[in-house]
């Protein structure tokens, strides 16, 4: 049996914040694998089910985010779950968006949740970082209190279906195939005017001053050079010149 928490705090005001990125985490994997439904108790959110045969808990815990471990503890003393079977999905501030990190044990990165798990249960749990972007020191507490913006929907979205999807590599110990896997549904587009570029360039008069060369030295290297006059006033004063006369 393992179990999987999603941190983050309760109330809708908190619903789309940055910092429930780990609720949102557990609601996707719900919803991927018909688990339902959340029910209260010990001190959280909780529901039952199984991914690819093996049975899970999740809880989202109920206590806020700075006293996440008291739920957590109570369900892994109730359901005698060791902590190297439990994975703990929250917000990593280090991290740029849509980036995913797994990991076992370490320092708790001043991350209030873990801050408080951590003596209950000991460091030797699995850790699932979700990058939300760092916004500088003084901005952390509006940025992590804060909804995630429209534009983040671009990748938020991809991001929390691939962990639905996808979290049965973790169950199966795959942490490197479920951040590759992630990694891929995130990956930004390729640049739809690549190809016209391409073929822009491919298509350059032949003897065209290459990428990167200024205006002005084009402009000098097209201009042709006049040819001296061959009659006239300026023809004779030329030969006179040159003649010594």
């Amino acid at each position: 049996m393992k179990l999987l928490v999603g941190l983050g705090n309760p109330g809708s005001q908190y619903q789309a914040n940055r910092h429930n990125i780990g609720f949102m985490a557990l609601d996707a994997i719900a919803r991927a694998h018909s688990i339902a439904p959340f029910r209260t108790k010990h001190s959280g959110s909780l529901a039952e089910g199984t991914i690819g045969g093996e049975k899970v808990i999740l809880l989202k815990p109920q206590t806020f985010m700075n006293r996440s471990g008291d739920s957590v503890q109570q369900v892994a003393k109730f359901y005698k779950i060791e902590p190297a079977d439990i994975i703990v999905f929250y917000d990593e501030l280090d991290l740029a968006p849509a980036k995913v990190r797994v990991k076992i044990g370490g320092g708790n990165g001043g991350h209030n949740g873990l801050r408080s798990i951590d003596p209950q249960i000991g460091t030797n749990y699995k850790r699932v970082r979700l990058g939300i972007g760092h916004p500088g020191k003084e901005y952390v507490t509006h940025h992590v209190l804060g909804d995630f913006a429209k534009a983040d929907q671009i990748w938020l979205d991809p991001l929390l279906d691939a962990v639905g999807m996808h979290v049965g590599l973790l169950l199966k110990g795959d942490d490197s195939g479920f951040m590759n896997k992630l990694a891929l549904a995130t990956k930004p587009a390729d640049d739809p005017d690549a190809n016209t570029k391409s073929t822009r360039e491919a298509k350059a008069e032949p003897g065209a001053a290459p990428k990167g060369q200024s205006h002005i030295r084009q402009a000098r290297a097209a201009k042709p050079q006049a040819a001296p006059p061959s009659s006239g006033p300026m023809a004779d004063m030329l030969k006179r010149l040159f003649k010594g006369d």
